[in-house]
């Protein structure tokens, strides 16, 4: 019986023992961070909707391409003295093979001469919705649709605050 007793006595001491040795372990890791180049975007470029014509009787608008090009609908017309044509570009910047997202105004914006008003609305890029910067840069062109009311009034339009266009590493 001694015996027994001290042979459970010795087993529970080294149960005990055992137990307690491996309650705690330790691992290791290590810390890793990369910064990377923030994203700029330039204005390059600002948009010029050119020389527009307006019947008196029928507004329309005009439709600016990210490519420059345009079209027209309603009594709008484009004389053949075309004037300055130019889709709004810019420049992104930022880490190559990065992918961002692109934001454009979503708010008509109002262009002036003197009393008189039109709006620009349906702003449209290239690349459309998200970009790639290759070799760290990419080119962003904006066009959007400049609406003409009858009878519009001669003069030269320009905003009085300038659109904005976001970008945003995705």
């Amino acid at each position: 019986m001694k015996r027994t007793r001290l042979l459970f006595v010795a087993s529970f001491a080294l149960a005990c023992a055992a137990t307690t040795a491996r309650a705690q372990e330790t691992a290791s890791a290590t810390v890793t961070a990369t910064i990377v180049t923030p994203i700029s975007i330039t204005k390059d470029v600002d948009m010029n909707f050119g020389n527009v014509a307006v019947r008196s009787s029928a507004g329309g608008t005009v439709v600016l391409t990210p490519a420059g090009t345009r079209t027209t609908t309603g009594g709008v017309t484009l004389p053949t003295t075309a004037g300055t044509v130019t889709a709004a570009s810019f420049t992104v910047n930022g880490t190559s093979g990065y992918t961002y997202v692109i934001t454009l105004p979503t708010t008509p914006l109002t262009i002036t001469s003197g009393a008189n008003t039109m709006t620009v609305t349906a702003f449209t890029s290239d690349p459309s919705g998200t970009g790639t910067l290759t070799g760290g840069t990419q080119v962003l062109n904006v066009g959007a649709t400049l609406n003409v009311s009858a009878a519009q009034p001669a003069g030269q339009y320009v905003s009085g605050t300038p659109f904005n266009v976001t970008v945003n590493y995705n």
